[in-house]
């Protein structure tokens, strides 16, 4: 019995070797921007795993099109605007600061400040009301107050 596990997890062992070194490189170079550029770049389909991680389809696409694009010669940042202008600024985990993000950066942080702008001006303004009290009002109370401990 513990040598036909140790055969099937040798058969097993063996096919996951296989299915991870699938492709094959030119240089120890290229196979180190081919893994830095598919741990760098997100699958569309998967969201939150890299092209490396991911099984899906589009993901293989993608990893075979970053293998042609380093086998082709280019460099790190051309395979990614090849990436970003194919797919957007999400394919990249790290997207460039731009006018857009910057807006979605100070946008929220500005509707905070204006929220705790208005709680500040709307407590004010309750306060100043609250301090109109006149000598009206107070012989009003004093009155209430003596028609009260008549009656009790």
């Amino acid at each position: 019995m513990k040598k036909l596990f140790i055969v099937l997890l040798t058969i097993f062992s063996v096919s996951l070797f296989a299915a991870e070194n699938q492709y094959q490189f030119n240089s120890a170079q290229e196979e180190q921007l081919f893994r830095e550029l598919t741990a760098e770049l997100r699958c569309p389909k998967c969201q939150n795993q890299n092209i490396a991680d991911s099984d899906a389809v589009v993901a293989k696409d993608l990893r075979d099109k970053v293998l042609e694009l380093v086998q082709a010669g280019n460099d790190k940042d051309q395979v990614v605007d090849y990436m970003i202008d194919r797919y957007g600024y999400f394919v990249h985990y790290k997207p460039p600061v731009t006018p857009l993000t910057l807006l979605l950066w100070i946008l929220p942080l500005g509707f905070v400040v204006l929220g705790f702008v208005f709680i500040l001006l709307t407590q004010k303004k309750q306060a100043k009301k609250k301090a109109q009290w006149s000598e009206a009002d107070e012989q009003k109370l004093a009155a209430l107050i003596a028609k009260y401990k008549e009656s009790a």
